[in-house]
């Protein structure tokens, strides 16, 4: 005689409020935002989230993505939408517009998702998006990047909570089985869609999910794929909170778009914080998405502790040692090409100095990397720029304004060509900071999310 089965449980009310409450930082009538696709763990959030919304004074905004990839997603939108209706629910359908890439695609639609549903949040004026991930889907992660070789912070998985500029991306369900959250939605009596695409072998995580029987037997059940994360998470934050003691320590950051490190401070920090750190440098002045390779990062590293006895290039900078500092500036033939300046409009040039021009700005200007002409052309209007203390990298990557008849103004180092009666603004704003939040760990007496 077979065993029986054993009762999946749905998620109460009272356990997704509390998941909510360890992660914290919602107002007071919060209005959320959830991204649902129509599978049952979108679904069982969205209708969690309003009931949570709802005793609280708030609301939520269910928000669908449709990719346009498969036949029949636009009507799947249309009977998403009609769930959310009979829930009185808010919802809108979101579609990424455009072409599609011939490779990469399940990557390009990730993107694509997470940026419209954020660019939403943003002009809806909510702070909070709520996404789905579940245990399972940890697991899978996990998994992932354990085959990719990635090391403690890759295998700590997905954040409960992270930042995508002013919007918090909130996943409370990451120690939630998918089959509970099938439960919840059979609780509610809300149909669901399943995705065929999910179990294809054509995507990495389908064939992930055709042999996880046989990985759970061998000991790598989902289980044991989150406690791995969670270990990992914990060891993660405590080297990042090394890190950025090390980085107020040994770095200055300056205006003009480069900072130094105190090498021998650097040198002294444990290898693996200082490698963070060093990645850290290299990521807020060369603005690249991902941090640079482990092996050219750890040889840069080596050679920095060493001397440097020459420049070296690495992920868009050239670092440079200097008087027992190491400098590290933009790279010159990195830097982005000309982009128009308009009056009255703000312009994000090199992904790095966020450029603003009066309204009563003259039209025709163009936002672009100084240069030897433009630094040549600086020094002419402005002699005494010749003794700011600024690496001969960082003279020739500042961002200038230009014209017909060459350069208008180099705001970062106050210089302007003629009285003008009109203002240029520059920032340094790095799209990854020197410094932010440690990778969050949500606990309480029970464990970890």
């Amino acid at each position: 005689m077979n065993a029986a089965a054993p009762t999946v449980s749905p998620l109460s009310d009272a356990g997704f409020a509390d998941r909510l409450a360890r992660i914290g930082g919602f107002e007071a009538r919060p209005r959320l935002a959830v991204g649902v696709s129509g599978g049952a763990d979108s679904l069982a959030l969205t209708v969690l989230a309003q009931r949570w919304a709802a005793a609280r004074g708030g609301a939520v905004l269910a928000l669908t993505v449709d990719h346009g990839l498969r036949a029949g997603s636009a009507e799947e939108a249309v009977r998403v939408a009609g769930w959310m209706a009979a829930h009185g629910i808010a919802h809108a359908t979101l579609r990424w517009q455009g072409g599609k890439p011939a490779a990469g695609i399940q990557d390009a639609a990730r993107t694509a998702r997470r940026r419209l549903l954020t660019e939403r949040c943003r002009d809806e004026g909510i702070l909070h998006l709520l996404l789905a991930h579940h245990r399972d889907d940890q697991a899978e992660t996990v998994l992932l990047r354990l085959s990719r070789g990635s090391g403690i912070d890759g295998l700590a998985g997905m954040a409960p909570l992270r930042w995508e500029g002013p919007v918090r991306v909130v996943r409370p369900l990451l120690d939630v089985p998918r089959t509970s959250l099938e439960a919840t939605c059979r609780a509610f009596g809300q149909p669901w869609i399943e995705d065929p695409s999910n179990r294809s072998a054509a995507y990495a995580r389908g064939r992930l999910r055709a042999v996880a029987p046989l990985l759970s037997a061998e000991g790598l059940s989902a289980d044991r794929l989150c406690d791995t994360a969670r270990r990992a998470a914990r060891a993660r934050r405590a080297l990042e909170e090394a890190t950025a003691v090390l980085l107020a320590d040994a770095a200055e950051v300056f205006p003009e778009g480069w900072l130094r490190l105190d090498t021998a401070t650097l040198a002294a920090a444990p290898d693996e914080v200082g490698l963070r750190a060093l990645s850290a440098a290299v990521a807020c002045v060369g603005g690249a998405p991902y941090p640079p390779r482990a092996e050219r990062l750890e040889r840069l590293y080596a050679e920095i502790a060493g001397g440097l006895p020459a420049g070296r290039t690495l992920a868009g900078c050239i670092v440079l040692s200097h008087r027992g500092k190491t400098v590290i500036a933009r790279e010159p033939r990195a830097t982005a090409g000309a982009v128009p300046a308009r009056p009255g409009e703000v312009v994000l040039w090199d992904d790095r100095f966020r450029v603003v021009l009066s309204p009563d700005a003259p039209p025709g200007l163009t936002v672009a990397c100084s240069g030897t002409a433009g630094w040549r052309a600086a020094r002419a209007l402005r002699p005494e720029v010749e003794r700011l203390a600024l690496p001969g990298a960082v003279r020739v990557t500042l961002p200038a304004l230009w014209d017909a008849e060459g350069v208008v103004a180099v705001p970062s180092v106050g210089v302007r060509r003629g009285p003008l009666n009109w203002t240029a603004h520059v920032a340094f704003t790095p799209r990854m900071p020197l410094g932010g939040p440690a990778f969050p760990v949500v606990k309480d007496g029970s464990g970890i999310i």
